[in-house]
């Protein structure tokens, strides 16, 4: 099913915790400002490059090249997987965990072949950024992540044979190790185990999507060019999905900016389709979430917070028609029974008026993933306070999975891997010239 092939990137010479930075969708002007403090060779500068308009990707341009003549990176000598393990805490406590995965190349395919899979809606203008990034650059400079199965973990024999070459740890605590996989014979055991699998993306559709239309673009521009030409692939960290140490977290709503909104008119509205039971006034979010854990293992629940220490959690009743709901009957059957789609569609849509294309827009949504500081954010009484703040259940990658499968995709934002894929552990240059090695 799914084609991967060993990489020949390019990579750091030296150290790599003052270079590498997390994807560029989670960097925020004050980061990215940390981030290039720390070395004038930061990824970010690449990722987030300096300027104005469409100048900032020109200087991308100039700057990988200038790094490249001054060998900063450098051309892998063969090609390889190279396997990368996570170490860490969970936010929140916990046991140490260890994800373990690696970097290759994933040939590029249409959604409509099922064989790469999209679990999210995605939003254009990031697609159009970083297309314009990927033309000024022609290189692949952030990994998407996509999930294999295994659930007989028959890979691990192979990802064992490796040579480290790199570890650091990055602030937020986590330790990264990246050892390279050449030995022919585990190459292949890899290739040929993922061949049997689908590929589910866990993070990175804005990615996947442009590369799609970047390597179309080239085609249209080089007819001719073979499969191997590298611009049909893309880098991607894959990781086993029926790994038990795959953590995945919610990522929250907190809705902002409604013309008119009264937090018991909104639960009272809610009724029709969900059980309401109010908890404590001024429960700290520690104490939310164990109880939406509990509540979430017998039927969908989200967790309705006010701004003056309201909290309710909001169940779906037995025996409700959703597919006579006017926002949740068009959904698929696969998606009725999801906490996103529910909030989306029961919730944001029907009760508080957000429509799709405003959720799309996030014209009224914030994304946060700190429940703790989403709630003092609520509960504070400042301008940007917002309204209403929906804390979330992480959706189970076998939900998403089989969202996927069945052809649909969930709302942005269902899902937050953790912890974040470098960037800049490799890059993957898209010249139609070059050749992907045969595994």
């Amino acid at each position: 099913m799914a084609d991967i092939a060993p990489l020949t990137p390019l990579r750091y010479q030296g150290p790599l915790a003052r270079v590498v930075a997390p994807p560029y969708d989670v960097i925020d002007a004050a980061a990215r400002e940390e981030l290039a403090a720390r070395d004038p060779h930061n990824v970010v500068r690449l990722i987030l490059p300096e300027g104005e308009g469409d100048s900032k990707y020109a200087n991308a341009a100039t700057l990988l090249a200038a790094w490249r003549a001054e060998r900063v990176l450098v051309r892998d000598d063969a090609p390889a997987f190279y396997r990368y393990d996570q170490r860490f805490t969970p936010p929140g406590g916990g046991a140490v965990r260890t994800r373990r995965g690696f970097l290759a190349l994933v040939k590029l395919v249409p959604f409509s072949a099922k064989i790469v899979l999209p679990h999210e809606r995605t939003l254009s203008g990031p697609k159009e950024d970083r297309l314009k990034l990927f033309r000024a650059t022609r290189t692949n400079l952030s990994p998407g992540f996509m999930l294999y199965r295994d659930p007989g973990r028959t890979l691990d024999a192979a990802l064992a044979h490796a040579e480290t070459i790199a570890e650091l740890a990055t602030p937020d605590g986590v330790e990264h190790t990246l050892a390279r996989v050449g030995a022919r014979e585990a190459v292949r055991a890899i290739t040929d185990g993922i061949a049997r699998s689908s590929l589910l993306i866990a993070d990175g559709h804005h990615r996947y999507e442009t590369a799609l239309r970047y390597a179309g673009e080239i085609d249209a521009a080089h007819p001719g060019e073979p499969a191997s030409a590298e611009h049909k692939w893309f880098m991607v960290f894959l990781a086993n999905g029926d790994d038990p140490d795959l953590v995945v977290f919610p990522t929250h709503r907190h809705v902002h900016g409604l013309a008119r909104f009264e937090y018991g008119a909104m639960v009272a509205r809610a009724e029709k389709l969900f059980a309401s039971r109010r908890l404590a006034d001024g429960a700290d979010a520690a104490s939310i979430l164990a109880e939406l854990s509990i509540a979430g293992r017998a039927s969908p629940t989200v967790a309705a917070c006010g701004r003056k220490g309201e909290v309710a959690l909001l169940t779906l009743r037995q025996n409700v028609d959703l597919g006579s709901h006017p926002a949740l009957g068009p959904l698929p059957e696969v998606l009725r029974s999801t906490d996103v789609a529910l909030l989306h569609g029961g919730l944001l849509e029907d009760v508080l008026g957000v429509t799709p294309e405003a959720q799309a827009a996030k014209t009224n949504l914030w994304y946060p993933q700190d429940a703790s500081a989403a709630l003092a954010r609520l509960r504070g009484g400042g301008a940007d306070s917002g309204d209403v703040l929906f804390l979330m259940n992480a959706t189970p990658v076998r939900d998403v999975r089989a969202v996927a499968e069945a052809g649909h995709v969930m709302p942005q934002k269902s899902t937050f891997f953790y912890p974040k894929v470098l960037t800049g552990l490799a890059i993957h240059t898209l010249e139609p010239s070059r050749r992907v090695a045969s595994p």
